[in-house]
This record gives structure tokens, C-alpha cells and sequence, in this order.
């Protein structure tokens, strides 16, 4: 099985994905991760350090592909799961698509790539024009994170037009949405109402979950000392279980940007705080 991670930048896509990892790793699985960004910092909280990148790796062997060693660019990470950082090109210069397609290459060069019965691609920001869309031609579901927030929808929904662009040529489906440390899920099910996607969780607003990073630990490992975030564990646990069921997946059917914020307008119109009613008249302006 094979995952891609997408979702605005910043929403905690790297956290998840780490944390989805070790739940599929503790369920029996061999999981590799592999990231996709040129920051090089997804398995950051994986193997406490940032590890080697696939392209630095490359450039130092003269892109001699018999010189490479799986120990060379695979590094081993908490719970057993197997870490590889793409990398990336120089910033304004070069493809991130070739970067992952010179990743997938090289892993199938070490007889890597099909030894797992996971590999999860976290790939970098909201960015699936082009290059960073690459993941989607080689994953089986895509996994859209996002909070209760219009940004993190809009890029949401963006993302669920390029999985249905990529499903025409490719055996892709979508898996679910992960709402991310929010309080709130009305927005995200007004949403999936108007575009149906299955909501795979919605994680609490947990500071212990965006400190995991920080510390360079999953909440797997930090709960080894505070046992009282085990109910946390429960959340990425349960992900796992349904993505080991091999769902069928959607194809989604975007919303268009004036729908999209027509809905979000409506939302706030009909909220009984006062807030949002100014917000409203804020997104009304877009409409005109």
C-alpha cells in the first residue's frame, strides 16, 4: 500500500504522518516513509536528526546509482519504521517531480521499494501543480490533512482536484480527510456534505501534539513517559485500522472557488456569533 500525505503548509502533515507510520508499524507492518521536501524534515521526529537526503546523496556519487547502499539513504526510525528524505532542488532552480522520480528510481535500484508492505509519501505545503503532484502518480490513496479552518479547506478541496485529475490515469483514490488539532468539526462536515470525502479522524487541540515535533519524538515515544497521552496514540491507531481494510476510496468531485466560498459565506451567515458575521460580509466581497 501506498500513501501520499497533502495539506496546507504548516497544518501538521510531517506530525501526522510520523505518527500514522508507527501506528502501522505496531499493527505488524513494514512501513518507509519517504519525504518530500526540499526542508528535508519529515522523519524528523522519526530519528531525532535530520537524515541524509536522496539528492545530496546522488549528487556526491556522480549519480552512479551502483555506488549507492541502502544504508546510504535508508535510516532506521523509533518503532522500526524505515526513513528516506528525497531532498530537493535548489531554491527558484530545478523539479521536485524529478527529485521524487530519481527517489522512487533509486529505491527500486536497491530492490527497496517493494519490501514494504507500506510507503508513505509526506509531501511538502498545499503545492499539486507539477513537480510536488509526482507522489500521486505512485500512491493507491491520498490522504488530504486539514483543520475546521477556509484556508486549510480551500486547499483541501484544491488537493481533491488534483487527485481526481490524477485518478484518470492512475489507480488513485482518495482515503479521507484528517482534521488536525482543532476544536471544531462543523466547517470540515459542511464541507464533506457539499464534496463527499470520508473523514477519516479528527484529532483534538492538544499542545502535547504540536510539542511531539519540537522534541523530535512521536506521541508513541512521549507517551513511554506521560502514559496519559496514550488516549492520543488511539487516534493515528485508529487511522491505521482503516486504511489496513484497504477502503475503497473516492474519487471527489471539487467544489469550484465561488462554491467553495459561497458555502463558508453561508456557514458564517448562519452562526449565531456576531464574528462571524463580519467575516461573512468579508467573504462576500470575493464573490462579487
Amino acid at each position: 500500500m501506498k500513501l501520499a500525505i497533502y495539506g496546507k503548509g504548516g497544518i501538521g502533515k510531517s506530525t501526522t504522518s510520523c505518527n500514522i507510520s508507527i501506528a502501522l508499524a505496531r499493527r505488524g507492518k513494514r512501513v518507509l516513509q519517504i519525504g518530500c521536501d526540499p526542508k528535508h524534515d519529515s522523519t524528523f521526529t522519526l530519528t531525532g536528526f535530520l537524515i541524509p537526503t536522496i539528492i545530496d546523496t546522488l549528487q556526491m556519487k556522480d549519480y552512479h546509482y551502483e555506488d549507492v547502499w541502502p544504508e546510504d539513504v535508508i535510516y532506521q526510525g523509533y518503532g522500526g519504521v524505515d526513513c528516506v528524505e528525497a531532498g530537493g532542488p535548489p531554491a527558484g532552480a530545478g523539479c521536485g517531480g524529478y527529485v521524487v522520480g530519481e527517489t522512487v528510481k533509486l529505491l527500486k535500484e536497491l530492490n527497496a521499494f517493494y519490501e514494504y508492505d507500506v510507503i508513505l509519501f509526506d509531501v511538502l505545503g498545499d503545492v499539486v501543480c507539477g513537480g510536488f503532484a509526482a507522489p500521486l502518480n505512485y500512491a493507491d490513496y491520498c490522504i488530504i490533512v486539514t483543520d475546521n479552518g477556509f484556508d486549510a479547506l480551500f486547499a483541501a478541496n484544491r488537493i481533491a482536484a488534483s487527485i481526481r485529475e490524477k485518478s484518470r490515469t492512475h489507480p488513485l483514490r482518495c482515503a479521507g480527510l484528517i482534521g488536525n488539532r482543532t476544536t471544531q468539526r462543523d466547517l470540515i462536515d459542511k464541507y464533506v456534505q457539499a464534496c463527499p470525502i470520508p473523514v477519516l479522524e479528527v484529532l483534538p487541540l492538544l499542545e502535547d501534539i504540536r510539542v511531539s515535533r519540537v522534541k523530535g519524538k512521536t506521541l508513541f515515544e512521549m507517551v513511554e513517559l506521560e502514559p496519559s497521552l496514550y488516549y492520543v496514540c488511539d487516534f493515528y491507531l485508529n487511522i491505521a485500522d482503516q486504511l489496513l481494510t484497504e477502503p475503497e476510496g473516492v474519487i471527489p468531485r471539487e467544489l469550484s472557488d465561488r462554491e467553495l466560498f459561497s458555502l463558508l459565506s453561508d456557514f458564517y451567515l448562519n452562526a449565531p456569533n456576531s464574528n462571524n458575521q463580519e467575516n461573512a460580509e468579508e467573504l462576500d466581497f470575493f464573490l462579487v
